[in-house]
């Protein structure tokens, strides 16, 4: 399902139906699926104002937001923004005159209705979304001596942060995303944790985690260019052997604790192509695949993508 709100010859007949002499002093509000748009009968938006489009309707903490813009302009020197509390997003070209940005939700944050303004062709709108609440797991976990405790170097936090920032113009993926390992799946996205008794401030579980089977292969879940590969010699402490694949336009996906890594930065490596190994390195209790799936900067559920296309 879609919301969409847009100029149209619909919406001139709302504003018809409004009794004329009227029109200059109150707003005609437009309700569909959700979404709540609001603007004032006298400055009616022309047919050739901004179509914006947001999936999924109804999101839920974790959910990736897709917001799809048509503009009329196609000579347009510059693509849409699209700006949500002191954030703005890019906005990549999709189609013919039609741009798509990605905003991304997490566990930590609040829900409730939240604001996002498109600007382009010299034109803006305000969307309100409701982003709903969402119940994650808490899970105790004890690490055992030698691993508790455990603190990344710089070294690791400032290759792992460069990766997650990407936002490479070029889109790699395409489709559904696939399943990068064969076991079954041990700890969902956005569990909270304590660890060795203590709770974690600001920690959610950043990913999926699969309980393959030590050495089992570890695969791409979609195309995209190798662009971390780090490892435990190098002063990956935590995240262990890892592998980074930017898949394009501000989306990257991360795997850990790998026992062997089957390629090299720079590779580019197509769904379904072996990447590694699963392994227990780094912080790890046991041979398992941490897959993270990061938008924008921020660690989104992956469950999404492997069974929606996110164009």
């Amino acid at each position: 399902m879609t919301t969409e709100n847009r100029a149209s010859n619909s919406g001139n007949h709302l504003l018809d139906s409004v009794v004329p002499n009227a029109k200059s002093k109150y707003l005609a509000k437009i309700v569909i699926g959700g979404i709540f748009a609001a603007f004032p009968v006298a400055l009616a938006l022309p047919a050739y104002a901004l179509q914006v489009k947001i999936n999924p309707s109804n999101p839920k903490l974790g959910d990736t937001l897709s917001v799809f813009i048509n503009v009329d302009n196609s000579g347009s020197s510059s693509n849409p923004k699209v700006t949500t509390g002191n954030k703005t997003y890019p906005a990549f070209e999709v189609a013919p005159n039609q741009y798509r940005a990605f905003i991304p939700t997490t566990p930590l944050e609040k829900p409730g209705t939240r604001t996002i303004q498109v600007s382009g062709d010299g034109k803006v709108q305000n969307l309100s979304v409701l982003v709903q609440n969402r119940k994650f797991p808490v899970q105790r976990i004890t690490l055992p001596p030698g691993k508790a405790g455990v603190k990344a170097t710089e070294y690791e936090l400032k290759r792992v942060a460069e990766f997650k920032a990407l936002q490479t113009p070029k889109k790699y993926w395409n489709g559904m995303f696939g399943k990068p390992n064969a076991g079954r799946i041990t700890t969902i996205y956005g569990v909270r944790r304590y660890y060795n008794g203590k709770f974690a401030n600001d920690y959610y579980h950043r990913g999926v985690d699969y309980a393959g089977a030590a050495g089992s292969p570890v695969v791409a879940p979609a195309a995209g260019r190798v662009a971390l590969v780090g490892k435990v010699s190098q002063g990956f402490r935590v995240h262990g052997n890892v592998v980074g694949v930017d898949h394009g336009q501000g989306v990257t996906s991360i795997f850990m604790h790998l026992s062997r890594i089957n390629v090299k930065e720079g590779d580019f490596v197509k769904p379904g192509q072996l990447i590694g190994t699963v392994g227990s390195t780094g912080a790890s209790t046991g041979p398992h695949l941490h897959w993270g799936l990061y938008v924008n900067g921020q660690s989104v559920d992956p469950v999404p993508w492997r069974y929606k296309e996110f164009k």
